[in-house]
């Protein structure tokens, strides 16, 4: 396996498990810098007025980072692991944007989505949408804390339905909602094998621990 995907919804522990991973598994880690978008804290103010603009600044920062740091990969790694993945520009902008926004949206989308590599497995972490609104309210980020349980559930519910259309690469979704894989070493190893065992499969797996 050279390009590992992990992703979920908001607060469901993505970027923390792929830093694990990096650390433990001598991978190359490519993080999202979500920060340091400049009209992320205005669109959790007012979503409507600001997300054409945030959907597209993000599709540029994700094709670049991905682009750069596939292309110039660490010859010293064993493989690359991010914690997000182009497709998730996408999935996000069909829930935040208008109609005709996201069909122009779109039309950019598809112009670069075929220039960049295919991940060897994605790995989708699932958790129902109160426990992410907890972990989301543990990490106190301020610009965050107005996101509401619906809007979880239409991101989920935007994954899910992409999954069905799917067939570029091998997915495995995995429900984390009955571990704690940060606090419990024995959880986080199962979820490791769980992750690798899957890179030899094809199609979609769903698999509950």
């Amino acid at each position: 396996m050279n390009f590992l995907v992990i992703e979920g919804n908001i607060g469901a522990g993505k970027t923390t498990l792929a830093q694990m991973i990096s650390n433990d598994y001598n991978a190359q880690l490519v993080k999202e810098e979500f920060a340091e978008n400049p009209f992320l804290e205005s669109f959790y103010a007012n979503q409507s007025a600001h997300a054409f603009t945030l959907e597209m600044s993000f599709l540029a920062e994700r094709y670049s980072q991905l682009m750069n740091e596939l292309q110039n990969k660490d010859m010293f790694k064993d493989f690359v692991v991010a914690d997000y993945y182009f497709m998730k520009s996408l999935i996000f902008a069909g829930v935040t944007l208008t109609d005709v926004e996201y069909q122009l949206y779109r039309k950019f989308f598809n112009l670069i989505y075929s220039r960049l590599p295919k991940p060897d497995l994605y790995v989708y972490l699932h958790k129902g949408s109160d426990q992410l609104l907890e972990n989301i309210a543990k990490r106190g980020r301020g610009y965050e804390q107005a996101i509401s349980k619906q809007y979880l559930d239409q991101i989920s519910n935007s994954y899910f339905q992409y999954f069905k259309q799917q067939s570029e690469f091998p997915v495995v979704i995995v429900d984390t909602s009955n571990i704690d894989f940060v606090e419990n070493q024995k959880n986080y190893l199962q979820l490791c094998e769980v992750i690798f065992q899957s890179s030899y499969n094809s199609g979609i797996t769903r698999v509950i621990l």
